[in-house]
């Protein structure tokens, strides 16, 4: 008997009828969808180790690097070649010159007055020479006197002498002639050494131009001297760069000729000395490309290429080289400096001194065609 089917009231909620089939249905479980970035993994994975192994394979051993490098500057240390008191200072500390600027100066009162003593000095010399012209055509025309009056004793003497070889006159008629022949045959030899004596002070050469003269080319080498210490009095910049180390000259400081007074780093002349091991030298040779890196601008890459390389290892230039021979050796990887020019123009921002890390690279093309 079926049971009676209840309406239900406003308000209430309708039963829910279950079916045999709805009961019966399996419950199917969400499907979950495939993960992209799982899949993403699993193919970039041997791509990278493909690459990385690629990049080894191809560059292994091409690129050679050191971290015991370090950037140099060429130092000159600036003096004076004359001694003096300083009357003036024109540079600072630590202060960018440029080359020929003044540093300093000193007295230059006493090479004023040695100029003019080595002036007067050669317009003596020169006076000298022109003396010494005068004197040879003095010295000439006492010799053409001399050998005329020679001429006029020898005639004379010779009449004589005929008319006593013809029993006319007595031989001692010749007494007074043969002294006065004599006198003149001296008085030619003596003005004949007085114009070579003119001439040889003259450098054997009566012609000589004035200047030319050694005693005149002497005097001229002082005053060029003379002239030169009084130049030196003001000392320049030899090179651009910084000059450093001036902190201790003063006005009124006397220094002595040659004593260091500073310090000037030429900032335009910049390479790295690499050190390199004696084991990474195979295949190194100058030009080929360098990369440096600097650890006072980290991320900066300058440019630069191998110039040379040392002839000797850095203790073969020791003061004290080491002495293997005495049994107390110890084998131990030597390096061979390695010089480094920097080719970029950022080159400008580096210090003497500075740290740096150089890679060369063995294998570019422009040390594959050099090695052809």
């Amino acid at each position: 008997m079926n049971a009676p089917v209840k309406t239900p009231a406003q308000g209430e909620a309708k039963p829910v009828e279950t079916t045999v089939a709805q009961a019966a249905a399996p419950i199917t479980p969400p499907v979950k969808p495939k993960s992209s970035r799982r899949l993403v993994l699993m193919l970039s994975v041997p791509v990278i180790l493909a690459a990385g192994g690629a990049y080894f394979y191809f560059t292994g051993g091409r690129f050679i690097d050191t971290d015991n490098a370090y950037v140099q500057q060429a130092k000159v240390s600036v003096s004076s070649d004359v001694a003096g008191r300083i009357v003036s200072v024109a540079v600072a500390d630590n202060q960018a010159v440029k080359k020929g600027d003044t540093l300093f100066a000193i007295d230059a009162e006493p090479y004023r007055i040695a100029l003019a003593q080595a002036d007067a000095a050669l317009a003596a010399a020169r006076v000298n020479v022109e003396q010494l012209r005068v004197a040879l055509g003095t010295a000439k025309a006492k010799l053409a006197s001399a050998q005329a009056t020679l001429e006029i004793r020898k005639t004379e003497f010779e009449r004589k002498q005929s008319l006593v070889s013809q029993g006319v006159n007595a031989e001692s008629t010749l007494d007074d002639l043969r002294l006065s022949l004599q006198t003149a045959e001296s008085s030619v030899s003596l003005a004949q050494q007085e114009v070579a004596s003119t001439t040889a002070a003259l450098a054997g050469n009566p012609d000589i131009v004035t200047d030319d003269h050694p005693a005149v080319r002497a005097t001229l080498a002082a005053r060029d001297n003379a002239q030169r210490n009084l130049d030196k009095t003001t000392i320049v910049a030899p090179a651009d760069g910084i000059v450093s180390q001036v902190g201790s000259l003063n006005i009124g400081q006397f220094i002595n000729t040659g004593a260091t007074i500073a310090t000037l780093v030429e900032t335009g002349d910049t390479w790295v000395e690499a050190n390199f091991k004696e084991t990474q030298l195979v295949g190194l040779s100058a030009g080929m490309p360098a990369e440096i890196s600097v650890d006072a601008f980290p991320g900066i890459k300058l440019a630069g290429h191998v110039e040379s390389i040392g002839a000797a290892t850095g203790a073969e230039f020791a003061l004290i080289p080491a002495q293997n021979a005495t049994g107390n050796w110890v084998k131990i990887t030597q390096r061979i400096p390695v010089v480094i020019r920097v080719d970029d123009a950022k080159g400008e921002l580096l210090r003497a001194g500075m740290s740096s890390v150089v890679s060369v690279d063995t294998k570019s093309p422009a040390a594959a065609a050099k090695a052809l």
